[in-house]
């Protein structure tokens, strides 16, 4: 298993507990601010770091030279995802708390982040989805 592999099947895990503690704590009365931090823990840091990880191992080869593809975007596309749900985890609860604090820029640079993640992903992959 790659080492890029290994870091976002076990950033996954580690989101995986985390949206668990988060969905307890929510359903035993803790604060609104926790539900997008919630799904944000469970949607992009479980499941698309899941995805993207055991993508990047399991799909077909790219070349022999580079068997799965530019190993750089494969590391940019996961300092992005967990940097931008990072700052996601962050801001979401600043901006319900104090709505005029500036924390929606960190918002905006989150989505940024996740965005260009995937962008990293589909260019790193797209060329390995291939008929045989």
């Amino acid at each position: 298993m790659p080492p890029v592999t290994r870091w976002f099947v076990k950033s996954a895990l580690a989101c995986f507990i985390a949206a668990l503690v988060a969905g307890v704590w929510q359903a035993v009365g803790g604060p609104l601010w926790l539900t997008p931090v919630y799904i944000h823990l469970l949607v992009v840091g479980w499941i698309t770091g899941t995805i993207f990880g055991v993508a990047y191992w399991m799909f077909p080869r790219y070349s022999k030279e580079q068997p799965r593809g530019i190993d750089w975007l494969a590391v940019g596309s996961f300092v992005l995802l967990y940097v931008g749900l990072l700052l996601r985890l962050v801001a979401e609860p600043l901006v319900a708390v104090h709505p005029s604090s500036g924390a929606s820029r960190l918002l905006v640079l989150s989505a940024l982040s996740q965005w260009l993640a995937g962008m990293a992903f589909i260019v790193n992959t797209w060329p390995r989805v291939k008929e045989r």
